[in-house]
This record gives structure tokens, sequence and C-alpha cells, in this order.
């Protein structure tokens, strides 16, 4: 699915991912997040070589990152989908600030499988950021948004980026948004890069 692509990413950058369905997008991220390991090349986060590590350790190098179809815990509420990523050491205030950056305080205490689509899109970047990674991989983050939640989506990314210093890639069928939000864009078709720049 991916042929010899080569992407590098600046501390703090927002890089877009862009490209037709099947272009190997998705792909990229799950081998950068350790779901699937590659047959070549090499990864390498902060500096380590993480070729084929599984993802509980790529996370542990400080990567977090969100998925194409929601993957929230249904029955548990807003918080406690945010409290299980959480990491030792978040405190109760920066678990408050996290939801009201996220716009999601108002929705604390609801279960995450009764929420508007939107909203869960919210509350699944939110679980990711609580991990203060320093690389964060948004998997279509704005997908199924009407164009007023896509424009909260691209101001939560600006934010998230500035409070947590995070180097992000976000994928999303979004141009609009991804070139509003982006520092630099890659293109990929048929599992190859045709594209970089700003």
């Amino acid at each position: 699915a991916l042929r010899g692509v080569t992407l590098e990413l600046e501390e703090g950058e927002i890089l877009g991912l862009i490209g037709p369905n099947g272009s190997g997008k998705t792909t990229l991220l799950n081998v950068v997040s350790g779901v699937h390991r590659p047959v070549a090349g090499t990864v390498r986060i902060l500096g380590t070589d993480a070729t084929g590590w599984p993802p509980h350790r790529v996370a542990r190098l400080g990567l977090a990152r969100t998925f194409q179809t929601v993957r929230l815990f249904a029955r548990l509420t807003v918080l406690e989908n945010v409290l299980a990523a959480a990491p030792r050491g978040v405190n109760d205030s920066e678990i408050a600030g996290l939801l009201e950056m996220f716009d999601l305080t108002a929705h604390g205490g609801d279960r995450a499988g009764t929420l508007p689509y939107g909203v869960q899109r919210r509350v699944e970047a939110a679980r990711a950021a609580v991990r203060r990674p320093a690389l964060l991989l948004l998997d279509e983050p704005a997908a199924g948004m009407n164009e007023a939640e896509s424009e909260q989506m691209l101001r939560i990314i600006e934010r998230t980026r500035e409070l947590l210093s995070a180097s992000v890639i976000i994928i999303d069928h979004d141009l609009r948004l991804v070139l509003r939000v982006s520092d630099r864009v890659h293109v990929l078709n048929e599992g190859a890069t045709i594209a970089e720049g700003p």
C-alpha cells in the first residue's frame, strides 16, 4: 500500500496528509503508530527507531492518535473516556481545562454513545490530547461534520498544537480545513508521494 514514502515532521509543525481514497494515508499512520508492521523502511519517532514496535510501545514515546471511525467507550461518560487515556499525574484541573478547550465541559457527564457525531469526534480528539503527546495523528477528525463543526475543529487543532507544543499530522478530505490549518502538505497517490510543500 506504500511505495517509498519519506515523510519528516518538524517539532510543532502541522502537516496535512492528503490524497484520494486508497492512496495510503491511513496505512501510513498505521505504520507510524505501530498498528501495521512495515516490510521495509524505518520509522523514527523523536530520534528513536520504532520500526515494527507494537502500538503501546509507540504510544510511550509520545504518540497519540484518532481513527477514521470513532472508537469511544460508548457506555462511559465523556469524562470517563478522557480519564481512561490520561497518564499518571494528570490532575483534575488539567482534565477540566482540556474539556473546556475541546468545548466538552457541558457534556462531561453524558454517555459518549448518546452524543451527536461531531461531539464524539471532539471527545476522541480530547482523549488523544490528554496523553500530552509530542506527536498527534488525526485521521479525518472533521469527517461528517458540517461547516460550523469543521471550523470549531480547526480552532481546536490550532489550540492543541499551541498548548501541547505537539507536532500534528492531519488527514482529512475537507481540503479547506487542511489547507487552513497546515504548515505544510504532503500528497499521496497509489501509495507514493506525488507532491509536498507549503
